[in-house]
Order: structure tokens, then sequence, then C-alpha cells
């Protein structure tokens, strides 16, 4: 009782009929999902002209808002620095003077900067700011051709005066 039973050896003339179907079988599924996708219309959007819609809590480039009078409101409090996980956000503080109002606190930001390229998006700055100053917009078409371009300024930030008409473009001076 202790003889070991053999498998069965077979050759492929002897393999049974039902498995060479199947595999003709499953090749014809697969090539009829193929040719089913090639007659499907695309779903291609010719970008520049049509973008994809985006959801309202979409977010995307970095705004500093202002007053209906037209001063700043970042205060130079530097909650959005500390909040950054990254560390992406540079402000320095100035103190506002009486000849030189910049904002309606004691301070404001003579200095604010963004490294893009190393933001998140996360959006933690624009929850850790007192005045909402800063505000992350719709738009997300980032690109230019170096990396220093990629540092926005205080004045690249900054939406214009409202009285003024003409929007900011980013990367421009």
């Amino acid at each position: 009782m202790s003889e070991e039973m053999e498998p069965e050896q077979r050759t492929p003339a002897e393999h049974p009929p039902q498995g060479v179907l199947a595999d003709v079988a499953a090749l014809a599924k697969g090539l009829a999902t193929t040719f089913g996708e090639m007659v499907r219309k695309p779903v291609t959007l010719e970008y520049p002209e049509s973008k994809s819609p985006r959801s309202e809590r979409w977010r995307g480039r970095h705004y500093l808002r202002r007053y209906e009078n037209g001063l700043e409101r970042c205060i130079g409090c530097e909650l959005c620095a500390a909040n950054c996980p990254v560390g992406c956000i540079l402000v320095i503080a100035a103190e506002n003077t009486d000849e030189h109002r910049v904002s309606p606190g004691e301070r404001y930001a003579k200095v604010y900067e963004i490294n893009m390229l190393r933001c998140i998006f996360c959006g933690y700055c624009e929850e850790a700011c007192p005045v909402q100053a800063i505000v992350l917009g719709p738009i997300y078409e980032l690109s230019d051709t170096s990396r220093d371009k990629f540092v926005y300024t205080k004045e690249m930030l900054l939406e214009p005066n409202p009285d003024q008409q003409e929007p900011i473009y980013v990367g421009r001076k």
C-alpha cells in the first residue's frame, strides 16, 4: 500500500478538446472587448478651448485679497507660514505708519513669497489666516520655463485694486 501513484502524463495530442475551446473562447472575448473599445467614441477634451469642470472646493493658485477700499487684508501675522506643513511661505512683517498705510492693522506683510514648487495645495494657509487674506483660487494651469519664476512674490499674488480692471497674470511683473 505504500505504492505511490504516478501522475498521468498526457501528450498535447491527448488534451481534452474543452480546454482548447475554453482558450479560444477567452481569446474571442478579449478581442471583442478590444474591438468594442476601438469603435466607441473617445472622451477627449480639446484642452485649451474646453476645460474639464472643477468642483467648487478646488484649491488652485494662491491670491492675496484686498478690502474694498484698496488696503491689503494681510496683517503680517505669519500664521499661514507657521501652519504650512512644507514651509513654502515666507512672510516678513513691517509696521504700518500714518504716512504709509498698507493694511488696516498695526503691521503689514512687507515681503510675502510662496514657493509654488514646494506647495502641496493643502489649504492650511487659507484656514489659518484670521482675516481671510490668502485664498486658493480656481486656476490650476501653473507652468513656466524656469524654477525661479515659481517663487510668487507679493506683487504677483495681490489681487488688483477694486478700481483697476486689469487682472493679475502669474509670471509677469
